[in-house]
């Protein structure tokens, strides 16, 4: 009943700060919904019911709770935009010695370097100096810290609960940086093959703060090619909920098919998704793995659905819908699994697709094996001879 009560708290809290929609942006902190891992990217993101691994911490954090044996490490990296953009996250689970709480931490990176900064190209006397174009980055930064527990069975169900604290740095170059704190928190019942699952993401609002750095000079050559000066801002990403359910089919002794799809519900005014109002917007995830033997998988997934206009009317009058396509594969062998995604950031027809590579590696605990010397009080045998203590003189 606490946690029930919990819950409601958390659904509250969405309510009533989605009733001031005017102070939220909308993909503000976008990089946070790229994914993680290649088993989510492939399944197309549908992992909120079934993520079992040490990328919990990004999908929902009650999924930590399945590491309970070994220290888990979890390892991506992925190239978009033909290489221009460079995205790498790294997880570590870290369970309990009773096996019913996991702390997890995880690190995410998306960012764009040597980018050609051209502010002083061209000198004050009109001529062209390439000696004085340096390069600088722009880089999305997360870490994410999260905290799962095994709870109370819930009417049969198995319920595990967990959330992250999210610390934002973002960074463009040196003329600008900021910082941005959120909370997740998520649940997963199962019971059986059944899973059942719901995250609250951004459940306090992620709130980020801009800083601006330009020094006098860079803002006199702003200011004289007609650019804008920006000052301080801040941006507010509002609460969604995402609820999710999978069921694990077994096919026969060897071979299992897990499907699942998640709604993301956000509230934040009309989006361009499967179901869209002002009140509420549905965009569905939709995933399913093969499984022979725990030891090779197949995996694929559908996401981002989205009404635009057909690349051949010329009117501009017809619309269709469009999604995100993904293909997944994998095995594991003894305690590493490596994982492979093709997917895109785009819809089915972009050709900017990329070959994503995860490596999750369950590190065992270190154990004594030493064992205490055992100590008898047998004599020793005649033939070598009778302690001194025996020994009759």
């Amino acid at each position: 009943m606490k946690l029930i009560k919990i819950f409601f708290v958390f659904v509250l809290a969405l309510l009533v700060s989605t009733a001031v929609t005017a102070q939220f942006v909308k993909y503000a902190n976008e990089f946070l919904n790229i994914g993680a891992g290649s088993r989510g990217l492939g399944m197309g993101g549908a992992q909120i019911a079934s993520v079992n691994d040490a990328t919990s911490g990004y999908w929902n954090p009650a999924g930590l709770t399945a590491v309970k044996d070994n220290t888990q490490l979890s390892l991506m990296h992925a190239s978009y935009f033909s290489g221009i953009g460079q995205y790498d996250f790294g997880a570590v689970a870290l369970p309990s010695k009773d096996g019913n709480k996991t702390f997890g931490i995880s690190f995410l990176r998306f960012g764009v370097d040597d980018i050609p900064n051209t502010l002083y190209l061209v000198q004050p006397d009109g001529s062209i100096n390439y000696n004085n174009v340096t390069t600088f980055s722009s880089a999305d930064n997360a870490l994410l810290l999260s905290y799962a527990q095994k709870a109370k069975p819930f009417h049969g169900y198995n319920l595990s609960i967990g959330g992250t604290a999210k610390i934002i740095y973002r960074n463009v170059g040196t003329f600008a940086h900021a910082w941005g704190f959120g909370f997740d928190g998520g649940a997963q019942l199962t019971k059986g093959n059944l899973r059942l699952a719901a995250v609250l993401k951004d459940v306090t609002t992620t709130f980020t703060a801009w800083n601006f750095t330009f020094t006098d000079q860079e803002k006199q050559i702003l200011y004289l090619t007609n650019n804008d000066i920006p000052t301080k801002n801040s941006e507010m990403t509002a609460p969604n909920l995402v609820v999710a359910g999978g069921y694990n089919f077994k096919l026969n002794n060897k071979l299992d098919l897990l499907a699942e799809a998640n709604m993301h519900l956000t509230f934040d005014g009309r989006s361009n998704t499967l179901v869209s109002s002002n009140l509420l917007n549905v965009d569905p995830n939709i995933g399913a793995e093969l499984n022979y033997n725990k030891t090779v998988f197949l995996r694929a997934g559908i996401s981002n659905f989205q009404r635009a206009l057909s690349d051949g009317d010329l009117n501009n009058q017809k619309k269709v819908w469009i999604y995100q396509p993904s293909l997944g594969a994998g095995f594991r062998v003894g305690a590493i699994a490596i994982d492979y995604a093709f997917t895109s950031l785009a819809n089915q027809s972009n050709p900017l697709y990329t070959h994503i590579f995860s490596l999750k590696w369950d590190i065992a605990k270190f154990e004594n094996k030493v064992t205490p010397k055992k100590y008898t009080n047998k004599v020793r045998s005649p033939k070598y001879g009778l302690p001194k203590s025996y020994r009759k003189y």
